[in-house]
């Protein structure tokens, strides 16, 4: 294999980008069809989609773990056992995907009124969830495929899969919110059934790429053993994001409905520029895990450093831009003039730590695609902890509003960037992978 330049890092990040794009920007466009609904509308699709980008979230291991666990099958020149390590993660996707739709439509009503705070938001909220929540099995299905696919540097089916998905649930969204070209008018709801449909025929294109590697499609349990040892490290990480992102929320709603939507409207431009820097992130799992693969740690050490360049400068640069387009850009989102002025709070915020961000979400690529589950495991949970669960809770008992909340955010990064940082200068990651 030849050295992992910037051109190879290229080659694996600009299509991850488009997957890991697609979805983020359907949600921001989404988010705009939503807002003409109106503040109590954008509040409904805030408290939905986060339950269910919850339910994704928790699963991040089908995606992470498994490229980190095929690239070093694949560095070590075994394809088939790549491709094994993706049949067993789309078998741990489907049986989860059916155990979320049942334990989420049962606990929906509850759910979604414990973390709204307010009535009017719960019952905009609740309808969305159960609609949308049923693609939750398909949205597992394509992050295990991501996974695999990454694992052997397979670059051109994932994105393709994704973004006829995505394109589906765009169309869709526009002519059932709105009731547009005979279709019928469904508010909130509508904008649920497009991201089903998305969702379940992106799954669908991945089922049929596994199928066509004509692997045994048995169940091994040695794999899905292994599988769940790192994933239960990586469920554990994912389960402090999301309950800092929760709590988040919860309390952005009890200042209200323009609060909590200019919190989502910023949220998921945090969320998008994060799976953008993540495309680099994703490039570093699957250039370390081939690289630890085939027993070169120098390699590995180099995809490191220079991935950790791009992600920084990359990060400044949107960080500049939305410093740039701070007076126009919210406004594509709503027209509610509460919502607006609320936002510029939040906006700075993310300006401002962007390039901090930058650095971590490429070391978290470096250190996953390393195996080194554990280490992100404690310092994720450490640095939520100490960090944005405290500010956040702080900020509903002490009434500092949205400045508070993302004061949080904030912390929450730097101590990232100081775990991962020392991590990564320690050179033990590199001791730490393992098949």
């Amino acid at each position: 294999m030849p050295t992992s330049g910037y051109r190879q890092i290229a080659a694996l990040a600009f299509p991850a980008l488009v997957v890991l794009a697609a979805e983020p920007l359907y949600l921001l466009f989404d988010t705009a069809v939503v807002g003409r609904l109106g503040a109590q509308g954008l509040a409904g699709l805030a408290i939905g989609g986060l339950v269910l980008g919850l339910v994704a979230s928790q699963a991040t291991f089908l995606s992470y773990g498994t490229t980190a666990r095929s690239a070093r099958h694949f560095g070590a020149g075994d394809r088939r056992a790549a491709v094994a390590e993706g049949v067993q993660a789309t078998w741990l996707a489907l049986g989860l995907g059916v155990v979320v739709v049942v334990v989420v439509e049962l606990g929906a009503a509850p759910l979604v009124g414990a973390v709204a705070g307010s009535e009017d938001i719960a019952y905009a909220a609740l309808p969305w969830l159960r609609v949308a929540i049923l693609g939750a099995p398909a949205i597992l299905v394509s992050l295990a495929g991501n996974g695999w696919l990454r694992g052997v540097q397979d670059t051109v089916r994932p994105q393709r899969y994704v973004v006829v998905g995505f394109a589906l649930s765009a169309l869709l969204c526009p002519l059932l919110v709105f009731g547009l070209l005979g279709m019928p008018r469904m508010g909130l709801t509508g904008s649920a059934v497009a991201n089903c449909a998305g969702q379940w025929l992106a799954g669908l294109l991945f089922l049929g790429a596994l199928r066509s590697e004509r692997a045994p499609l048995g169940l091994d349990k040695a794999v899905l053993r292994a599988q769940l040892r790192m994933g239960r490290d990586l469920i554990v990480r994912s389960l402090a994001f999301q309950a800092c992102f929760v709590s988040a929320a919860a309390v952005a709603a009890r200042f209200g409905a323009a609060a909590l939507g200019a919190h989502q409207i910023v949220l998921q431009l945090w969320t998008f520029l994060a799976l953008v820097l993540d495309s680099l992130a994703i490039a570093a799992q699957a250039l370390v895990g081939a690289a630890l693969g085939a027993g070169d740690g120098a390699r590995a050490k180099s995809v490191a450093e220079r991935v950790t360049v791009v992600s920084t400068a990359a990060a400044a640069l949107l960080a500049a831009l939305l410093a740039t387009g701070a007076a126009v850009i919210p406004g594509l989102f709503t027209t509610d003039a509460a919502v607006l002025a609320a936002v510029s709070v939040p906006w700075w915020f993310l300006v401002a730590q962007l390039p901090l961000a930058g650095i971590v979400f490429a070391l978290d690529g470096v250190l996953i695609g390393a195996g080194d589950a554990a280490f992100m495991r404690t310092a994720t949970v450490i640095s939520a902890l100490v960090g944005f669960l405290p500010l956040t809770w702080l900020a509903l008992i002490l009434h500092w509003g949205l400045a508070g909340i993302w004061s949080g955010l904030t912390t929450f990064i730097v101590l990232r960037l100081v775990f991962v940082g020392w991590r990564a200068l320690s050179g033990r990651w590199v001791q730490a992978a393992h098949p």
